[in-house]
């Protein structure tokens, strides 16, 4: 051990480790290695050194304690997903690509963006992720921040237990509530005490929001405890907590929270006052707001006048309203716009004379002010959640422009949609595209229940092949396509078959325009049908006829 490979003991080191790493740095010419001379040798001298001296401090090394065993992953007690499910899922995995390329996608269906609605219905049918699957279903949460909620529920525990294990998949951690942590149910008084009082803020913020999805009364009275003590944006974390099972019960503490000293946490409590109607806020609030807006019946029809404030004073700030208006907007407006918002909307019909939502909508108003009256009530009925008066305020879908008097956007039209029934949402919509087409109908459609309405899915499919036989540009029609491959009720896919020819193609058309909507027809009907097949294999018995069925088409077929 002492000696050099080339003979000799004139390599032995006779320095550090770092005087090695020193001579190898200078390089030998400026400074030889210790014992050995100059020349062409001396490389190999100082490489027979290091090599000496790493057996050296390999030879020197006491064995290390060996690290402790990772605990055992926990049961998961749901039931095992059918064997086709598991098949079928290991496609949807497997196939990455997410067809985003912007490029021409063929008639294949894209599987991954089939995957959240599988994993909803493998968790609506409470089935446990088969163990080999959970670090694709990581490494697909991973990429996707969508996937997250739903692949985080399918894997359970054991995803949960495999995230602790690789850094790459922290995330699910960070995501699940309490970091991953057993929440204390409410019965358990004390064990929820000592979380909140010790926890960290994930798991306080996590144990809150259980609490208040449970027993809402003892989340508010355990924020309420430490509200005092805690920092400030903390404290608007915890209170944004409360939007779930808000109730009147809630309204002593919010109007305490009024006098908070971050204006963040005044104005997030004062929103939440005043989607309570029967609040004082509220009350407050439709004092001012009526004090703006009256009835006007000396001219030759009755109309809307409005005065709008000539001030934000201190109680209409404590009150939520932000004095400063954003750059281009006038001050007198800005204040009369939060002021209707937050007024109840049941304010309006004794203030001008009895009239319903759709009367009041319907009068004019003077002096330029129905633009900013209407846009406010859209935002009330949004915050409210008021199904007349968002009825009201998007009129009909046939109207020109498709706008009700307040709906100056879509956005804001989709936004009133969500306070409608599924049903008539679904109708509202499917009236919009007959009417205008689909070339603004892309927001609206995302805010209706999935599997489509018979109505609806009949009018998407009408529109596109009406799309088609006059030569529009096929590919502004691509998202509306995306969204009826993953919306459409399966069932379509029959009817749909009419239209998977190549079409005569126009003297005007895009060229090419013919082979692409056949090409997403075929892909929009084997979607349809690979969708119908998921459906099958996820149910928890299936006949014996589609049992025989689904075994007959191999999962990978229409990848």
């Amino acid at each position: 051990m002492n000696g050099s490979p080339t003979g000799g003991d004139t390599t032995a080191p006779d320095g550090s480790w770092e005087e090695l790493v020193t001579t190898a740095l200078l390089g030998t010419d400026r400074r030889p290695p210790a014992g050995a001379a100059p020349g062409r040798a001396a490389p190999v001298a100082l490489l027979d050194a290091a090599a000496v001296a790493t057996v050296r401090r390999r030879a020197g090394l006491r064995p290390a304690r060996a690290a402790r065993r990772p605990e055992r992953a926990p049961a998961d007690p749901r039931p095992p997903l059918p064997a086709r499910a598991a098949h079928r899922l290991s496609a949807l995995l497997a196939d990455r690509s997410g067809g985003g390329s912007g490029g021409r996608r063929g008639s294949s269906p894209d599987l991954m963006e089939l995957l959240p609605q599988w994993l909803a219905a493998a968790n609506a049918q409470g089935y446990a992720a088969p163990p080999q699957a959970l670090p694709a279903l990581l490494d697909a949460a991973r990429g996707r921040t969508d996937l997250r909620p739903a692949a985080l529920a399918f894997g359970g525990p054991r995803a949960l237990w495999l995230a602790r294990l690789n850094p790459d998949w922290r995330f699910a951690l960070r995501a699940a509530p309490g970091g991953g942590a057993t929440l204390p149910g409410p019965e358990d008084t004390e064990a929820v005490h000592r979380l909140w009082q010790e926890g960290l803020f994930a798991e306080r913020a996590a144990l809150l929001g259980a609490l208040r999805a449970r027993t809402p009364a003892l989340g508010r009275e355990l924020l309420a405890s430490t509200w005092a003590t805690e920092r400030a944006e903390d404290r608007l974390m915890f209170l944004d907590s409360l939007r779930a099972g808000l109730s009147q019960a809630d309204e002593p503490f919010l109007e305490q929270a009024l006098g908070d000293r971050s204006r963040n946490v005044r104005a997030t409590a004062a929103e939440l006052l005043s989607a309570l109607p029967g609040s004082a806020l509220a009350a407050r609030m439709a004092v001012r707001a009526t004090a703006c807006v009256a009835l006007d019946r000396t001219g030759d029809a009755p109309a809307i006048v409005v005065e709008a404030p000539l001030e934000c004073d201190g109680g209409m700030e404590r009150d939520g309203v932000v004095a400063a208006p954003p750059a281009g907007r006038g001050e007198r407006s800005w204040w009369l716009g939060q002021l209707v918002e937050a007024a109840p909307l049941g304010t309006w019909p004794g203030r001008l004379g009895g009239r319903t939502a759709e009367e009041i909508v319907a009068l004019p108003v003077a002096d330029g002010w129905q633009g900013e009256l209407h846009a406010a009530w859209c935002r009330a009925a949004v915050r409210q959640r008021d199904a007349a008066w968002s009825r009201a305020l998007l009129g009909s879908p046939s109207a020109p422009e498709a706008g009700g008097p307040g709906a100056v956007s879509l956005a804001e039209r989709a936004k009133l949609l969500a306070a409608l029934e599924p049903a008539e949402r679904a109708a509202w919509v499917a009236g919009f595209i007959a009417t205008h087409g689909l070339s603004e109908a892309f927001q609206l459609l995302g805010v209706c229940a999935v599997p489509w309405a018979p109505s609806l899915g009949q009018a998407v499919v009408d529109a596109l092949n009406i799309a088609r036989d006059a030569g529009s540009y096929p590919w502004s029609f691509s998202g509306v396509m995306g969204l009826a491959e993953r919306c459409l009720d399966p069932a379509d896919a029959v009817r749909l078959e009419a239209l998977l020819a190549i079409p005569d193609e126009r003297e005007d058309a895009a060229p090419g325009a013919g082979g692409y909507w056949a090409e997403a027809f075929q892909r929009l009907v084997t979607t349809l049908r690979l969708r119908a097949a998921m459906t099958r294999e996820l149910a928890p018995s299936a006949p014996p006829a589609e049992q025989a069925e689904a075994a007959a088409q191999p999962p990978d077929a229409a990848g």
